[in-house]
C-alpha cells in the first residue's frame, strides 16, 4: 500500500503545472520586448530551485547562461514571443508586451488552464484564468524560469544587433536609456530599431 501511495505521489508531483510568465525590455529605447512562458511541474520546480532558479535580475549574465539549457531541458512546455520597436511605436508598450506574450502562449502545445503574471497588469487579450502576482519572479518559479528565458534570449539577440548597429554599444546596454547611450544617439543619431515613441520623452526627436 505504501508504494501505492508514493507512486500516487509521484504521478501527482509529475501531472500538476505551474505557468508562468514574464516580460523583458519594456522599459528599453532599443529593439524588441520579449516575454517567455514557461509551463513547469511541481518537482521540476523543486529542481530548478535547488539549481538556483530566482529572478532574473538577481543573478549574474553568466549564471542565467548556465540556467537557460536546465530550464528548457525540465520545462513540460514553453514558448518565446517578442513585438518589435515599430510595433511598441504604433501601439504603445503596454499593447506591444500583450502582444509579445500571446505570441509566446500560442507557441504551447496545449492551452494553459491558468497563468501566472509577473507585475499588475492584466494581459487583456487572453480569455483564460489568470492571476497577477506583484514580483511574482522572485516568489513562483515558473515566472522566475520565465525572466531568465526572456532575458537571455534578449541579451542574446542584443549581442547579435551590436554587430550590426555598431557606435550604440547595445550589448553593454542592452538598448537602455543610459546616459551613455543617448549621448550616442545624439552623435551618431537614430537608427530604424530604435522606439521612437520613448525617445520623443527625451527630446532626442
Amino acid at each position: 500500500m505504501q508504494g501505492k501511495k508514493e507512486e500516487d505521489l509521484q504521478q501527482a508531483l509529475n501531472k500538476v503545472s505551474e505557468v508562468g510568465i514574464d516580460e523583458v525590455g519594456r522599459g528599453a529605447i532599443f529593439g524588441p520586448v520579449f516575454s517567455a512562458v514557461v509551463v513547469l511541474t511541481e518537482k521540476n520546480k523543486s529542481t530548478l530551485k535547488q539549481f538556483g532558479v530566482t529572478d532574473s535580475k538577481k543573478l549574474t549574465p553568466k549564471k542565467r547562461k548556465l540556467l537557460l539549457p536546465q530550464i528548457l531541458l525540465l520545462s513540460s512546455d514553453y514558448g518565446i514571443g517578442q513585438s518589435s520597436a515599430r510595433e511598441i511605436d504604433k501601439l504603445g508598450i503596454r499593447v506591444a508586451t500583450e502582444l509579445s506574450m500571446i505570441r509566446a502562449l500560442e507557441k504551447l502545445k496545449v492551452k494553459p488552464s491558468e497563468l501566472i503574471i509577473d507585475g499588475p497588469l492584466l494581459l487583456r487579450p487572453w480569455n483564460g484564468i489568470q492571476k497577477n502576482i506583484i514580483s511574482g519572479d522572485s516568489k513562483f518559479i515558473s515566472i522566475a524560469s520565465a525572466s531568465i528565458v526572456a532575458k537571455v534570449s534578449r541579451d542574446n539577440l542584443m549581442e547579435r544587433l551590436e554587430k550590426k548597429y555598431s557606435g550604440y554599444l547595445i550589448f553593454k546596454n542592452k538598448g537602455y536609456g543610459t546616459r551613455e547611450h543617448l549621448s550616442l544617439i545624439k552623435k551618431n543619431g537614430i537608427t530604424k530599431l530604435h522606439r521612437q515613441s520613448f525617445l520623443k520623452k527625451s527630446d532626442l526627436i
